[in-house]
């Protein structure tokens, strides 16, 4: 945040490095008689595991230091661990360390963190059974009698409403994870520094910030509805086989791109909480942050969908079965192949599994979004150094322990 501790003012990376070499800058050199015959090492050496002889692989001397190598170069695996004063250490960040800091805000912070949640899991649920229950069509029953030209136009009316129906249901997802990012950012925030925060300090903290988050939770489900509407709209139109295959091409076409930009544009909402910015303004700081990291904050963000669907998918199983019990015409209207109907039983039963698995799934994305963003300025600004000043850890940057494999 711009005026909290501990977080780098927007816009202040480090200027890049120059490509020429400056001679100001101390650099080890070789030995100066590693060449001369009969030379022998000091017998005073460190002791044995500190590091080798520092020779290259062919015995000849070390070269020179090269820009942003620590020294000793190969031997980072002995440099000494990165301050660590909450949930994630200071440092470039690995997808297992994300993880492991995003559950553990929610361990540690659980009630902040599943009032704020489960708040944001029931609201968008009741606005997904209403849509469901009275926005989105019936598919017809099928046809025994149908001819093959029939029964492929009757599958492609059936591909169009399944299309039309997860639409909504899909927006509203991606609005209520936005929302939830951005509430939870003010309680990951402090967990990073190690600090605690009620449920009425965060509320107090993301006050300020409601009507531009409003705003930013507006412009991309809108954003998103206008892509899907364009691939989608003509092929629904047409109608009949033509239009069903349109409506496939058109609505896979505009689903890459809105995944593209869900991307380029996740980090937003940490943008505006923490750095206080407005809506366009903290897109334009997400585009820079996840600019050249693309693909690996895509892998990430598509892993941890997939590990907290199938968290969520667990947790409603049960209330799957449920809500078939509760609702024993749809099972026999099925058997029949008939168009099913669901009840308020069916539709109630399976939300309150949706809002369990929300509030327990929520947090974990929101945390792995909010920590992506604290990487990517780690990584581009120095962040780590800001936020161990914050952390009481002093004015001297956190040691850098080895790089996280696939970071």
């Amino acid at each position: 945040m711009n005026d909290t501790p501990g977080w780098a003012s927007p816009g202040s990376a480090p200027s890049d490095p120059s490509d020429g070499g400056d001679a100001s800058v101390p650099r080890p050199a070789g030995p100066a008689d590693a060449g001369e015959p009969g030379v022998k090492w000091s017998k005073e050496q460190p002791p044995a595991g500190q590091w080798s002889p520092p020779t290259g692989a062919s015995g000849g001397p070390v070269p020179p230091q090269q820009p942003g190598q620590g020294w000793g170069g190969g031997w980072a695996g002995q440099a000494p661990a990165a301050a660590k004063p909450g949930v994630i250490p200071l440092r470039p960040l690995g997808i297992g360390e994300l993880l492991d800091g995003a559950v553990s805000t929610l361990r540690t912070h659980w009630r902040p963190v599943l009032a704020l949640s489960l708040t944001v899991a029931v609201v968008s649920q009741i606005i997904v059974i209403l849509v469901q229950r009275y926005l989105v069509p019936t598919p017809a029953a099928p046809n025994p009698d149908a001819t093959p030209s029939e029964a492929l136009a009757q599958t492609a009316d059936d591909l169009q409403i399944t299309l039309l129906a997860s639409v909504p249901a899909g927006l509203i997802m991606l609005a209520a994870t936005m929302i939830s990012s951005a509430l939870l950012t003010v309680v990951i925030s402090r967990a990073v520094l190690g600090r605690g925060v009620t449920l009425a300090d965060a509320w107090h903290e993301a006050r300020p910030r409601l009507l531009p988050l409003l705003g930013l939770t507006f412009v991309l489900p809108a954003l998103a509805a206008a892509l899907l509407a364009v691939g989608l709209v003509p092929g629904l139109l047409i109608g009949g086989v033509g239009g069903g295959l349109l409506a496939t091409v058109g609505g896979v076409t505009a689903f890459v791109v809105v995944i593209w930009l869900t991307i380029r544009f996740s980090l937003a909402s940490p943008a505006l909480m923490l750095e206080r910015r407005g809506v366009i303004e903290s897109l334009k700081r997400s585009a820079k942050l996840v600019k050249g990291s693309w693909w690996r904050i895509f892998g990430i963000q598509i892993l941890t969908a997939i590990l907290a669907g199938l968290v969520s998918q667990i947790i409603q199983i049960p209330f799957m079965i449920l809500a078939f019990l509760a609702d024993g015409d749809l099972i026999g209207s099925m058997m029949r192949g008939e168009a099913p109907e669901y009840s308020w039983a069916f539709l109630i039963v399976m939300g309150i599994g949706a809002v369990i698995g929300s509030t327990i799934t929520y947090p974990i994305s929101a945390g792995v979004v909010v920590l992506l963003y604290v990487d990517q300025r780690i990584r581009r600004e120095a962040l780590d150094i800001e936020l161990a000043r914050a952390a009481g850890l002093g004015d001297q940057p956190p040691a850098a322990g080895p790089q996280p494999a696939g970071s």
